[in-house]
């Protein structure tokens, strides 16, 4: 059996331009999104949908989350919604070809949740002038933007 290490994520100094993106974009595609509501990927969306974000679900098995309708893959995606960030809710050693799909919607931001780490996915993102967070909660990042936002 292979342990993944899990680097905790360090919230006590995130640099602004992280802070700026929940400010900034507000379509949002969440893959890995569950049906569940004990799940972190649930507990944000249910928080990025009060906060007033358009947030689409991605799940091959579920056709709604949180009344919003569910897409099987980000290729299924209406061709008419151009996500601005995509947030990856699935195991590191997953994201590689979610990352390449992703890549043909030419979103702004790909975010990798807390516990979610990929180089070589990062790598490719960024070479098409993607930027890529890793290891962050959106939603920490959000509330955190919000109580810094008067700094600015």
């Amino acid at each position: 059996m292979v342990k993944e290490a899990c680097v905790l994520p360090d919230y006590s100094n995130v640099p602004q331009e992280i802070l700026e993106i929940p400010r900034k974009y507000k379509n949002i595609v969440i893959v890995g999104a569950s049906h569940k509501p004990e799940r972190p990927s649930y507990i944000v969306m249910e928080y990025l949908l009060k906060e007033g974000f358009k947030v689409i679900p991605v799940n091959p098995a579920r056709e709604e989350i949180l009344k919003q309708k569910v897409y099987p893959s980000l290729s299924a995606l209406p061709s008419d919604f151009h996500p601005e960030i995509i947030i990856i809710f699935r195991r590191s050693d997953q994201v590689l070809p979610i990352v390449k799909e992703a890549i043909k919607l030419k979103p702004e931001v790909i975010w990798m949740q807390e516990g979610i780490i990929n180089e070589e996915a990062k790598n490719l993102a960024e070479k098409k002038g993607i930027k890529v967070i890793m290891n962050k909660c959106f939603k920490k990042i959000h509330i955190l933007s919000k109580k810094f936002s008067n700094k600015w």
